[in-house]
């Protein structure tokens, strides 16, 4: 299944990519599962980041690999991988797409996840989307607001 949502704010997207870091990741998670930072290494190739998901008694590890990162004339982007997923996942691939825009920038999610089963990716796609729109504010209180 895939995910594009794009959020306009209003800093270059260079600034925008170097922004990118454990304080952001912080804003960023959701208020449930509660997510516990056991690492936090970066945004680039070979990099990792492990989480840990809390809902109530259970806890559940997320692992992803940083396996790319670019900047061009035009646009930056760094792409985390999952590792070790907490189930149903059994595919994650995220791409941090930042396009420079006239004067601004686009932050691009794109995250293509899999769980095994079609419908379960179906059934997933509204909790995955509400979950990354939520970032949209975050994004614009950090990096400004495209007036």
């Amino acid at each position: 299944m895939r995910l594009h949502l794009q959020i306009p704010v209003a800093q270059n997207y260079q600034a925008v990519l170097e922004g990118f870091t454990v304080d952001l990741f912080r804003s960023l998670s959701p208020p449930f599962p509660k997510l516990k930072i056991l690492r936090f290494e970066g945004s680039f190739p070979g990099d990792r980041v492990e989480v840990e998901l809390q809902a109530g008694p259970i806890r559940r590890r997320w692992t992803s690999l940083i396996t790319e990162r670019q900047v061009t004339d035009h646009e930056a982007w760094f792409v985390d991988e999952g590792q070790e997923l907490p189930a149903p996942l059994t595919f994650w691939r995220h791409k941090h797409l930042i396009t420079r825009e006239d004067h601004h920038s686009v932050i691009h999610e794109l995250i293509e996840y899999r769980t095994g089963s079609v419908v379960l990716d179906a059934l997933l796609y509204p909790v995955m989307y509400a979950q990354f729109a939520a970032r949209g504010p975050v994004y614009r209180r950090i990096f400004g607001k495209v007036r």
